[in-house]
């Protein structure tokens, strides 16, 4: 592997790479300290003068995930370095990176990872005909047939595959259909949560990051959404800098691999991965260093901007009139013929699936407090209700759950609309829905404990059910409220995303040229504050926001989608409502149950997983009859699970296992070649006692031939007979007796017991005849000769080996255990008592 790569990738490759990475962050660097200037001015204007948006009505947890894990469990890894599949212990922490420990106890001890995979950028795959597509797609002219795997075999039937189109892949696999669906909902909110990884709460590093990229990648020419926006920033700018690096590296070493396609593909991607470290490990250090000198000029201009904020804003304000004189005709004409037109089925195509998801959050809600109202009333107990709550708790960070709310926004298609207005992906817009969605659960689940706690401290829990009822109307209300503010911003913002970038690159050739000398009118002391480029964005902003707004309007006043319109607000509905949010969270497990320790868990333990008060937010799989070692998901010690099911799924389980074991009572099916050889060639064991005269006989195998009937009459032919000779340290040994005479005795014995049990059940006919026809006689004549018929048709009493009811073996048919070890003979074959040891004697029926 290591050969490869350095053999393609020498010290003069690794150079070049390393100088366009900086020749690019050094263009990078220009741009972001400009806009890091412009940011920081928005920041305090805004800061200075107020304003905002509506008011939300739900809480907001400050640290959802405190105290709190994703999941862990085991899996299956296929190591490249040997090509075969090892068992890895997984651990997903609150940061949604995935670690690989070589073993539980391995994690437990607290031992570094063998491998941590941050998920920005990747796309988490369940078959391996979509891994060829993307593989074929990223590599072309190396191409697989369809169907066939690049260089893996996978060891199940249900792979999990992480693929990006720069760094390495992971591949995976689980035991069942159940655990992949588990393990690959975990793997998309990694992904999910990863590539969200721009903090929203930075109000200058972060606007100043994303303008900076959209203006370098424009200056390329590179307009509209760009799928690989996503992870941290040194991942964003690795991303930027192997979007031009990449296909030259390709073609620079791809006609010069060689072997066989698979193993090319092979080779590029340990290549692929080998260049996107190296580019990302610089664009680490160089943002960092970026970062650290705007923040050391933060101070002065902050005091610069508090100064002469006023004398800018008008500066701004007089500039942004003549850009808006040159840019306001020609905008408004590409407004009305090109843009105006699909407004509408823009906003149709991103309403409809986005608010299907959110209604569904809402049902999901629901269904929970519903199992919470069923708990109360059919008197649960107070530890019942603390479990409930404990789960309600993690319900929006749980992927398995909220999945259904998920696969809503996923059908978001804008086909026919992406090539005209060059977007790329509904990819964006997926991922930002899915991640409010979130938030607007978490909000709700929220809201609803701090107002459930409040209840119960005044009120007490004597009637649970209608405290719990009274309180989901409220969240319930509030939750429809704030879905249809979130969702109208939402709606607004993608518009945006798609429309401007557009309208720039209409524009752009006609008022590019124009924009310089409109630098003239700027004070040089404003200049870092105002830009020509912000102030030209923001004049066609405004001119396609008007029609924007009236499209979401009119929308929210026709009540399509359950939008509210903005004439409606609730914010003196609950006055009291954000003292709430101030205080700490709940603690249902101590509420009701009582006998958990209080405490958090340390951030040495945090890191690990450890700490008893540590809850798990995904449930684990229990697999039955697999072993340990080979089970995909096991339970972590010391974390406090949430559990997954619901009630009715618990009851279903419950009917599964009592079903399970009545099949087990059933006969089954033969699973081993031994079993199958078995019911062809019956084997039936008997113990014969061995005479001293045959003390010599030794274990062996002989050859015969003759016959023997079962209990239900067949005769079964006898091929062989195995003689296993026991040997006793005590105890008197009796006759041996060849297998010839041993064959005897049983066929002699059988034959026997049938002939009394059908003389017997000849007697008893003729008794009962004799009955009927005697019907003057008494009822005692009658019931003594029931008497005699029934003694004579039960067999005697047992003394002797030759009127035993099983003749000494067992019958292949029978039902019923059979002894692993023959007991000792009591009565000889000649009558007289004596113990002797036994012979065990293999009789093959063929």
């Amino acid at each position: 592997m290591g050969d490869v790569v350095s053999s393609h990738l020498d010290e003069d490759r690794r150079e070049m790479i390393t100088a366009r990475t900086r020749e690019w962050m050094k263009e990078f660097s220009q741009v972001y300290e400009q806009q890091y200037a412009v940011a920081l001015f928005n920041s305090v204007r805004f800061e200075i003068e107020g304003g905002g948006g509506t008011q939300s009505q739900l809480l907001h947890r400050k640290d959802p995930l405190a105290g709190c894990t994703i999941f862990s469990g085991s899996l299956f890894q296929y190591l490249e370095e040997n090509r075969k599949w090892r068992n890895r212990f997984v651990f997903v922490p609150k940061d949604y990176t995935i670690n690989l420990y070589e073993s539980k106890a391995a994690h437990e001890r607290g031992l570094h990872p063998k491998l941590t995979i941050n998920c920005a950028g990747y796309k988490a795959l369940t078959s391996m005909e979509e891994y060829m597509e993307l593989i074929n797609k990223s590599l072309p002219g190396v191409k697989a047939k369809v169907g066939s795997n690049p260089f893996i075999k996978c060891a199940t039937g249900f792979p999990l595959i992480l693929w990006h189109p720069y760094a390495r892949h992971h591949y995976f696999c689980v035991m069942t259909e159940k655990e992949q669906k588990k393990w690959h909902a975990v793997l998309q909110d990694c992904v999910r949560d990863s590539n969200n990884g721009l903090p929203e709460n930075c109000t200058v590093k972060t606007p100043a990051f994303t303008d900076a990229v959209r203006l370098h990648r424009q200056a390329r020419g590179q307009y509209g959404t760009w799928d690989m926006m996503c992870g941290t920033p040194p991942q964003i700018l690795a991303n930027l800098v192997m979007e031009t690096l990449h296909p030259d590296i390709r073609n620079m070493i791809v006609p010069r691999l060689k072997g066989k396609m698979q193993q090319r593909q092979k080779n590029w991607m340990l290549i692929s991965d080998a260049v996107y470290k190296q580019v990302l490990t610089q664009t680490t250090g160089q943002y960092e260093a970026l970062v650290e000198a705007c923040e050391a000029q933060r101070g002065p201009l902050d005091a610069r901007l508090r100064t002469d904020m006023d004398q800018i804003i008008t500066s701004k304000e007089h500039v942004s009139s003549k850009i808006r004189a040159l840019v306001l005709p020609k905008a408004e004409q590409i407004l009305r013929t090109n843009i105006q037109p699909y407004i509408n089925s823009i906003l149709e195509a991103l309403m409809d699936p986005t608010s299907r998801g959110f209604a569904e959050v809402r049902d999901v809600f629901f269904r929970e407090m519903v199992e919470i109202s069923k708990n109360s009333l059919n008197g649960g107990g107070k530890e019942k209700m603390g479990e409930n709550m404990e789960r309600l708790s993690m319900l929006a960070f749980h992927p398995v759950k909220m999945q259904s709310c998920y696969e809503k926004v996923e059908e978001l298609n804008l086909e026919g609309l992406q090539q005209r207005f060059d977007v790329s992906s509904p990819s964006v817009f997926i991922s930002r829905a899915q991640i409010l969605m979130r938030e607007q659960m978490d909000n709700a689940v929220y809201t609803f404990e701090q107002l459930l706690n409040q209840s119960l401290e005044a009120q007490g829990d004597s009637d649970m059910c209608k405290l719990t009822q009274r309180c989901q109307d409220r969240v319930l209300k509030k939750y429809d409220y704030d879905s249809s503010t979130v969702r109208k911003k939402f709606f607004r913002e993608a518009l945006l995303q798609i429309i401007i970038p557009y309208m720039l690159q209409q524009l752009a050739p006609s008022c590019s040229p124009e924009l310089p000398r409109f630098k003239e009118l700027i004070f040089e002391d404003f200049s870092r504050f105002l830009l020509i480029e912000n102030m030209f964005e923001e004049v066609v902003l405004q001119s396609v926001s008007k029609d924007i707004m009236m499209a979401v309007k009119e929308a929210a006043v026709q009540r399509r989608h359950n939008l509210y319109r903005d004439s409606i607000i609730l914010t003196n509905s609950d006055p009291n409502l954000h003292l709430l949010g101030e205080n700490p969270q709940v603690d249902w497990a101590t509420k009701f149950g009582g006998d958990e320790p209080e405490g958090s868990v340390s951030s040495a333990d945090e890191g690990r997983g450890f700490g008893r008060r540590r809850k798990q937010v995904v449930s684990m799989i229990q697999l039955d009859g697999v072993p340990l070692p080979y089970e995909s998901c096991l339970e972590v010690p010391g974390v406090e699970l949430i559990p997954e099911e619901d009630a009715e799924s618990k009851e279903e389980e419950n009917e599964e296992d009592q079903l399970g074991k009545a099949e087990d009572l059933s006969p089954k099916s033969p699973d081993s070649v031994n079993e199958i050889r078995d019911l062809i060639n019956p084997v039936v064991e008997v113990a014969v006692p061995v005479s001293k005269e045959q003390s010599e006989v030794t274990n062996k195998t002989e050859a015969t031939t003759g016959s023997i009937s079962v209990e239900d009459g067949v005769k079964e032919d006898v091929t062989h007979v195995t003689t296993v000779v026991e040997t006793v340290p005590k105890g008197s040994l009796g006759e041996k007796t060849s297998p010839q005479a041993i064959l005897q005795q049983l066929v002699a014995s059988k034959k026997q017991e049938v002939d009394k049990e059908e003389a017997a059940i000849q007697n008893a006919i003729e008794e009962l005849e004799i009955a009927v026809q005697e019907d003057d006689e008494s009822e005692q004549i009658t019931e003594i000769s029931a008497a005699e018929s029934d003694n004579e048709s039960s067999p005697p009493l047992v003394t002797d080996s030759s009127s035993r009811e099983d003749s000494g073996f067992q019958s292949p048919t029978r039902e019923g255990p059979v002894d692993s070890e023959p007991q000792p003979i009591t009565n000889g074959l000649n009558g007289e008592e004596k113990i002797v040891d036994p012979v065990e004697v293999e009789v093959v029926l063929s």
